[in-house]
């Protein structure tokens, strides 16, 4: 079982038309790996999912009770669901929270369509449908055309053929960036504001794990971290 994800809960933002592999698959591995997933709405019941034998999807909550607060990480599913919820303000500011409350967002197909419209992509470097690769630069981020991207605590990807390796690219990142945040909570607990503790402020150092693609090496120094507890 992944480390990180037992019991940890991830909000998947689905409207009518979400694609239905880009939701089953990542949320049955999330699942599996301990996470309790959770499908936000806009409105409460069902919604349709696109590519299915129409067939729905029940909401456990709805974007008006969801606060990034409240969960561990957001999964973004693509789909005409997504691109319908990218002018949704109530759905661009949830994406908007869990942004700047740095907890992992995973992005898949147009599921990025909710990243370029909480201005979240400027300075980053992230997959996408190639359809985006124009308004990705258009914010500020550079567009690569890779199965999946990793940078920093956000985990984007091309499209449904890419689902595997998206799939375990957020499994593993989401996992290992909840758990260092707990790490980071309590190193800050223990010590004082006015004494930091030495060395880097964040697990690996600054920027370990920016702009890393598909096949790059996550190096965080996990033995010096839980020498300085």
């Amino acid at each position: 079982m992944e480390r990180g994800l037992e019991g940890k809960r991830v909000a998947v933002l689905a409207g009518d038309d979400v694609d239905a592999r880009e939701l089953s698959e990542p949320r049955q591995a999330l699942e599996a790996a301990g996470a309790i997933v959770q499908i936000v709405t806009p409105h409460a019941g069902t919604v349709r999912v696109q590519g299915g034998q129409g067939e729905s999807v029940r909401a456990d909550c709805t974007l008006a009770d969801c606060h990034a607060g409240d969960f561990d990480a957001l999964l973004l599913p693509g789909g005409a669901g997504a691109q319908t919820l990218a002018s949704d303000p109530k759905a661009v500011q949830v994406v908007r929270e869990f942004m700047i409350a740095d907890k992992p967002v995973g992005a898949i197909c147009e599921g990025a369509s909710l990243l370029l419209a909480a201005d979240a992509v400027a300075g980053r470097t992230v997959a996408t449908m190639p359809e985006l690769r124009t308004e990705v630069a258009d914010a500020g981020g550079h567009w690569v055309d890779m199965p999946v991207q990793v940078d920093e605590r956000l985990v984007t990807s091309r499209g449904p053929a890419d689902l595997p390796h998206f799939t375990r690219a957020i499994v593993h990142e989401f996992g290992e960036q909840i758990e260092e945040s707990m790490v980071d909570q309590v190193v800050e607990q223990s010590f004082p504001a006015s004494d930091p503790p030495p060395g880097p402020t964040s697990i690996g150092g600054e920027g370990a794990a920016k702009g890393r693609g598909a096949s790059a090496e996550r190096a965080p120094d996990r033995d010096a971290a839980d020498g300085r507890l």
